[in-house]
């Protein structure tokens, strides 16, 4: 365990709710930065705000429509439909919004070094990433390098889920007594809805597939 603060980006989904109870266990202090860009699903941020309060963990959500408004992509343009997977020939499904995961750490890091947290933990996974560039663990490094020198501060970008796929993830909440709340009171559907979700976004079939195997894996060892 780390005996200093650290700061979780939380959006209220499956993964991000598994990092905060994740940083409660491994740091003495933990807050918690949720960020409304102009998504469709923002109700995921009054979601983290509860859960954040279920936890004992202070709350921010801070403003950043910009990010929404850059680049054309499902998740910020209600009349553009959802990949349901990536299509032929793409990189990435068009739910990938182009460089939200460096505008939400970088932020993060300049709000932690401002009260003079080194630790950020972000629930972002290179063996689930769904195809965006942003979850994988060589960006993370490379951010990491960045935002020290930019800022002559010595952060640690935590990823406890980086090698973890969608059932380990399931396992990893119920190592830390949450998995009910995860799959109760979390939001990870594009669509907004929360729980299980809408069932049919890419979100909403990566998370359920994953407990899917997760309970599978328990009912085997019972």
């Amino acid at each position: 365990m780390y005996n200093e603060s650290s700061v979780v980006v939380f959006s209220g989904g499956q993964d991000s709710t598994t990092c905060l109870f994740w940083a409660k266990r491994e740091f003495k202090d933990v807050f918690s930065l949720s960020f409304r860009y102009g998504q469709k699903h923002a109700k995921e941020v009054e979601l983290a705000r509860a859960i954040a309060g279920k936890a004992g963990v202070p709350f921010t959500a801070m403003d950043l429509p910009l990010i929404g408004t850059l680049g054309h992509n499902a998740l910020t343009d209600a009349s553009m439909p959802m990949d349901e997977q990536i299509p032929d020939g793409e990189m990435c499904p068009n739910t990938f919004v182009p460089g939200r995961n460096l505008f939400f750490l970088s932020v993060a890091a300049v709000w932690a070094r401002e009260r003079g947290i080194r630790h950020i933990v972000t629930g972002v996974s290179q063996t689930d990433y769904s195809g965006y560039p942003d979850c994988r663990d060589s960006f993370i490094k490379s951010l990491n390098v960045t935002l020290n020198l930019a800022m002559d501060y010595q952060f640690v970008l935590h990823t406890p889920l980086m090698w973890l796929d969608k059932a380990q993830t399931w396992a990893l909440a119920d190592e830390l007594g949450v998995l009910d709340l995860v799959r109760r009171d979390t939001l990870t559907c594009y669509n907004g809805i929360p729980g299980d979700g809408c069932g049919h976004c890419p979100a909403c079939k990566l998370r359920r597939e994953g407990l899917e195997r997760y309970l599978a894996a328990c009912l085997a060892f019972e």
